[in-house]
């Protein structure tokens, strides 16, 4: 799978939390048929990558959400309205073509 395969996305709400919170950790939302398109389920673990940086987050699935649009919760270096695409890990170590890096997750550094 190269990144083509993979659309991109649109952040359309961002949330932080703070210590305390009963939830929290990186989390991405997405609508059901976005997750199918990207072979992605509930749970699943994805690089959200993201104009500045990536990191990991776990895929919550929202039927409320704007097709082609992601809620993220906990995800440093992302804001609201940019464009970032989720990959699975298990693709980039196949090939390591997403992340342009031979999958040893440098970013093509």
């Amino acid at each position: 799978m190269t990144l083509a395969s993979t659309p991109p996305l649109q952040v359309v709400t961002f949330s932080a939390t703070r210590r305390g919170d009963p939830e929290r950790g990186p989390l991405v939302r997405l609508r059901p048929d976005d997750a199918a398109r990207r072979l992605l389920n509930e749970g699943d673990l994805v690089w959200v990558q993201g104009p500045r940086r990536q990191e990991m987050a776990t895929v919550a699935l929202d039927d409320s959400l704007p097709k082609g649009g992601v809620a993220v919760r906990d995800v440093a270096g992302i804001t609201v309205s940019e464009i970032i695409r989720l990959v699975s890990p298990e693709r980039t170590r196949r090939g390591g073509s997403e992340t342009g890096d031979g999958g040893r997750g440098t970013g093509g550094r």
